[in-house]
């Protein structure tokens, strides 16, 4: 069953889910403030300092409690909404179809092999320098990426094994979920309709992705990622894989984290950018076009069955 705004033109329908995102973040994010208040026993004259000091435990346990509001009430939530809202059955328009172990296997392998990847073309977008005139804007930029460094690596401080399970929650689980939902479930779709090519709403979902992190040192990486994993779900046909993939790619650095902490940060973020590790790039490479290669050709062998 179809609803009538299933036929609506790709402008109107990107207009209304970012109207839905929206409307939805605002209410759930207002709704878990006032929770959290007696809750955290905020002082909402100290707020400033709260959303800023990572050196206080209660503090964390706050910003993470809105983190995991942003991840639910600005992406999970809405993403069912709008599914329904496109088309009756969300479950069928975001695609939540079942696949074969066998891909689940090939996206883990593809994953992994991207890691040196992936950070060889961070080490090369952190080199980026700006001409004069747009110093101003390559100062706010760095600032930017200095506060979220700041924050992510307050968040990725785990004494516990019960952390490590929770910044799983946080950070692999629902980032995965709910990002893959909005951009490859629903954005990616309506830009493939808007320009009747699916490669450019793949690309435009994953600019879009990169952008909204508003990490601009980490724009090239992450934007890599959204392409592969926006092939990923248009050659699969189902939202897990992109979910899966994106779950890998968070999860692996926190594990990472947990076990070797403060220590090995440089060496896990430079892993296959350095000297060192540069075999290691030359590896990946060698096998991440193959592997995308057979991850095409085994869909298309469940297309033609």
């Amino acid at each position: 069953m179809r609803n009538s705004l299933a036929d609506a033109h790709p402008f109107s329908k990107l207009i209304f889910s970012l109207f839905i995102i929206l409307v939805t973040f605002l209410i759930i994010f207002l709704i878990g403030f006032l929770i959290a208040i007696p809750v955290f026993h905020l002082n909402l004259s100290d707020l400033t300092q709260l959303m800023s000091d990572y050196n206080d435990p209660d503090n964390m346990k706050f910003l993470k409690f809105l983190q995991t509001l942003q991840g639910i009430g600005l992406f999970i939530i809405p993403a069912f909404i709008i599914g329904y809202i496109f088309h009756s059955n969300t479950l069928v328009y975001l695609e939540f179809n079942p696949v074969k172990k066998h891909l689940i296997g090939l996206t883990l392998f593809i994953f992994l092999a991207s890691i040196p990847l992936i950070n060889s073309i961070a080490v090369f977008n952190q080199s980026m320098q700006f001409p004069e005139w747009l110093s101003g804007l390559e100062r706010w930029m760095q600032q930017k990426e200095t506060g979220a460094l700041e924050l992510t690596e307050a968040f990725l401080k785990m004494d516990t094994f019960g952390s490590l399970l929770f910044n799983i929650f946080m950070i692999g689980i629902l980032p995965a979920v709910g990002e893959e939902l909005i951009f490859r479930g629903v954005l990616q779709r309506i830009f493939a309709e808007w320009t009747k090519n699916i490669h450019w709403g793949i690309a435009i979902a994953a600019i879009l992705f990169s952008a909204m992190h508003l990490q601009f040192y980490g724009f090239l990486p992450r934007m890599l990622l959204g392409i592969i994993l926006g092939y990923l779900f248009y050659w699969s046909g189902s939202i897990w894989i992109p979910i899966i993939g994106h779950f890998v790619n968070n999860t692996v650095a926190i594990i990472a984290y947990y076990f070797y902490g403060d220590q090995m940060t440089g060496e896990i973020e430079n892993f296959g950018a350095s000297e060192g590790t540069f075999i290691y790039l030359i590896v990946g490479v060698l096998l991440v076009a193959p592997l995308l290669f057979l991850f095409y050709k085994e869909t298309r062998k469940t297309v033609k069955n």
